[in-house]
């Protein structure tokens, strides 16, 4: 079972990051980013973020973007969330909504045989 510390933690990093993607950062491509999950380490010093983007051949200019703006945002995540520390925060695409795409074409295509 997982910890439920830091469960809560992840629910509240993710809401929040999606928070301040969607009002506090300037850079367009950023702008359109759905964030799907976050794992933080039981010491909170490193967060992944995955994320999904609309526009997937920008992908990866958006994740480099993204982890060049990742002091930016830890620093906003400071000010609205209250923990003593903090992680350092590397985004990642999350290839599991592609993946569910491919296995639903696959399952249409045996259906229609």
């Amino acid at each position: 079972m997982a910890n439920v510390k830091i469960e809560r933690i992840n629910h509240m990093i993710q809401e929040e990051i999606s928070k301040i993607l969607m009002l506090e950062v300037k850079d367009e491509n950023i702008k359109f980013v759905t964030v799907t999950d976050c794992d933080t380490t039981n010491d909170l010093s490193f967060c992944k973020i995955y994320i999904t983007v609309l526009n997937e051949e920008k992908k990866d200019e958006t994740l480099k973007a993204l982890n060049n703006a990742s002091s930016f945002i830890r620093s906003s995540l400071a000010k609205k969330i209250q923990i003593r520390h903090i992680p350092e925060l590397k985004f990642l695409y999350d290839s599991s909504i592609a993946y569910g795409e491919h296995i639903d074409e696959l399952i249409n295509k045996i259906n229609e045989d």
